[in-house]
């Protein structure tokens, strides 16, 4: 779990530290690569959550997530269309989703450590 989370401070850190400016016509790349980025962000969060997180699975995916958006964008205005708008769609449904499922798995994990507790607490009452 500790992957994602370093990478997240080190690109806030980045990103605060930094006086760089992107210029307009590269906003709707920027804007898709960040959103490229969190939904891979999440979906590492998701995977250690669920026991199944891969460090190079973890970080190819960043990489290939945020090339295959930029790409996209790219592509889309070579050929004259708002294509961009896709690859927003999409992240932002996977996202949205990585989203949901981690508030489950954290919230399925709280109940499953009461209930642990609870019966921990009735154990030691009838020991002693």
């Amino acid at each position: 779990m500790w992957v994602p989370i370093v990478f997240l401070i080190i690109g806030l850190t980045l990103g605060l530290l930094t006086n760089f400016t992107i210029p307009p016509a590269y906003t709707n790349y920027l804007s898709i690569a960040v959103l490229a980025a969190l939904d891979t962000l999440f979906g590492g969060i998701r995977a250690q959550l669920e026991g199944k997180f891969v460090h190079t699975i973890f970080i190819s995916g960043f990489f290939f997530n945020v090339t295959l958006a930029a790409f996209l964008a790219f592509l889309g205005v070579q050929l004259g269309i708002d294509l961009y708008l896709a690859a927003i769609f999409a992240f932002g449904v996977r996202l949205f989703q990585n989203l949901a499922i981690i508030r489950r798995l954290f919230f399925d994990n709280l109940q499953k450590n009461k209930k642990k507790e609870r019966i921990e607490n009735l154990s030691n009452k009838k020991d002693n």
